[in-house]
């Protein structure tokens, strides 16, 4: 009982870990594996332009070095990544064009708030990349802010598939 119990375990190990890379394999190739801001979802030029609009509509409330005040939330540092980590860059990129500028909120093209964003994830030392943020909300939200580089390859190597003899099991 016990030896074919360990083995519907063993199966069903191996079952959900080859599902689980087939699943991850299929996203990778269809392009809709989870992106992050640690891929360089934006380019310097417009993480340049950003700054450039910052300077113009938000260095006034949020300070030159993005730390914010009393009544501006800190755009960098520990404070900003902890408040939006694991949000989607759509939601970070709709609530400043809602509530942006706070003296005359709404105002600002879609394109400027994806500049502004640009430069504030450059200011926060996420890597820059080839291609521009996007200025639409749904394809914002497939880059997740992620406060800490993630660690670790998400699929196993070329060639190398899971075992179910890597695990152990207790046949006692």
């Amino acid at each position: 009982m016990k030896f074919w119990m360990a083995t519907l375990i063993a199966g069903l190990i191996t079952a959900t870990a080859a599902f689980t890379l087939h699943a991850d394999q299929t996203a990778l190739a269809s392009g809709k594996a989870g992106r992050t801001v640690w891929d360089g979802v934006y380019t310097q030029d417009q993480a340049k332009r950003g700054g450039q609009i910052y300077a113009a509509h938000c260095v006034n409330c949020h300070g030159e070095t993005l730390q914010g005040n009393a009544s501006a939330g800190a755009l960098s540092g520990p404070g900003f990544t902890a408040d939006f980590d694991g949000a989607g860059l759509g939601e970070i990129f709709d609530r400043t064009r809602k509530t942006m500028p706070d003296d005359n909120p709404g105002t600002m093209s879609r394109q400027q708030i994806a500049d502004v964003l640009a430069f504030v994830l450059s200011f926060n030392k996420f890597p820059a990349g080839d291609t521009e943020l996007p200025t639409q909300t749904d394809v914002l939200n497939q880059i997740k802010f992620l406060a800490t580089k993630p660690t670790g390859d998400r699929l196993p190597r070329a060639g190398v598939t899971p075992r179910a003899s890597s695990f152990q099991v207790d046949r006692r």
